[in-house]
């Protein structure tokens, strides 16, 4: 006997993931499935944290639009059979155009303009690459991966994609004009025990 998943829809993953069950857990949707994330380490909080404040002050000081963080979760795909995808952002930007005043307290229902993930040890290569596809074809203009362990990070767009190394500049290009941060300023220093 074969037994079908359950397709889970973007509105039934919100229920689920509300339950107690996941309360301590990091989730996305994946076409209709749970998917569990690894907890982030304390380089990833303070990478995410250094470089939300970055596009945060930009984006304010510039009256753009909206800046989230804490694994936001943004509806990036719904299906007609259910196979919905919620993923959550590190840092994701999401232009005034889009929404002029509060994100609803809920699954927010727009790709980001700019999506920003800090890569952990645990993260598979093979789903990094579904996150990239899924948000450009959402509609994702530019997608920022960040690799603390080479301190690079891969830019990805419609149109290709680049590696900058400490020494280049991370651009905000179309998505936030004028945006332009030290690649090395991302990442902190030496650790320290």
């Amino acid at each position: 006997m074969v037994m079908e998943r359950q397709v889970i829809s973007a509105e039934g993953f919100l229920e689920i993931v509300g339950s107690p069950e996941y309360v301590d857990r990091i989730v996305e949707l994946v076409d209709g499935e749970i998917i569990k994330m690894p907890k982030p380490t304390g380089l990833h909080g303070q990478i995410t944290f250094h470089l939300s404040l970055k596009i945060g002050n930009f984006v304010v000081e510039n009256g753009l639009g909206i800046v989230t963080a804490a694994e936001t979760g943004f509806i990036l795909k719904r299906d007609s059979d259910g196979r919905d995808a919620v993923l959550g952002l590190d840092i994701a930007f999401v232009s005034g155009a889009k929404y002029p005043a509060a994100l609803p307290d809920r699954l927010v229902g727009v790709a980001p303009d700019l999506a920003v993930e800090v890569i952990a040890p645990s993260n598979e290569a093979a789903d990094i690459h579904q996150k990239i596809r899924q948000l450009l074809a959402a509609g994702t203009t530019l997608v920022w991966i960040v690799y603390p362990a080479t301190r690079t990070v891969d830019v990805h767009s419609r149109s290709g994609a680049t590696t900058l190394e400490e020494d280049d500049r991370l651009s905000g290009g179309d998505v936030l004009p004028g945006l332009a941060i030290p690649v090395r300023e991302i990442f902190p220093g030496p650790a320290s025990n």
